[in-house]
């Protein structure tokens, strides 16, 4: 678990979620492996993704999830036009990221107790971690059980719920 920030501690729901985004930067990244856990204490093996700034060209965030009336997508939009998404200490317990990335400075194989980069996210002691300084990742795609983070800005913000919808990706 992380320490010292808004990371995950709380039981995920049973259903991950998919995030995409235009383009990410950040001034750090820190990374190790965790376990998320439902309320019911099946485990998820997840990369816990501490980033320090975040900023976000667009982003799009939805979830299918089975009702009596059959699947229903929660889906949030936010940003392209109305300006950049932003969040601070944003925390992703993801399955995993796709996209093409720039990371300054990068530290892989770095004992995950020992992590710096981003203020509060330290793993275990002796287990592999990965940092870096600055980042950036285009055409950004995940499969995530949690995010968190301090002061979410989101311009232009659409939540919708519908049956059938469409997701992220």
């Amino acid at each position: 678990m992380a320490q010292g920030v808004l990371a995950a501690s709380f039981a995920v729901s049973g259903t991950n979620f998919q995030v995409t985004s235009g383009k990410l930067t950040s001034d750090g990244l820190a990374s190790y492996v965790h376990t998320d856990r439902t309320a019911d204490g099946t485990g998820h093996p997840v990369a816990l993704l501490g980033i320090g700034t975040a900023r976000l060209s667009d982003i799009c965030q939805s979830a299918q999830v089975s009702t009596p009336m059959g699947p229903v997508v929660f889906k949030l939009t936010a940003g392209g036009k109305a300006g950049p998404v932003t969040a601070d200490n944003l925390v992703i317990d993801g399955e995993d990221l796709v996209g093409d990335a720039r990371f300054g400075t990068a530290q892989i194989g770095r004992d995950a107790s020992t992590l710096d980069e981003v203020p509060g996210i330290r793993g275990p002691k002796g287990k592999f971690g990965l940092q870096a300084g600055d980042i950036e990742v285009a055409g950004v795609k995940s499969h995530a059980w949690s995010a968190t983070g301090g002061n979410f800005r989101l311009k232009g913000l659409k939540l919708g719920v519908s049956l059938d919808g469409e997701k992220c990706f």
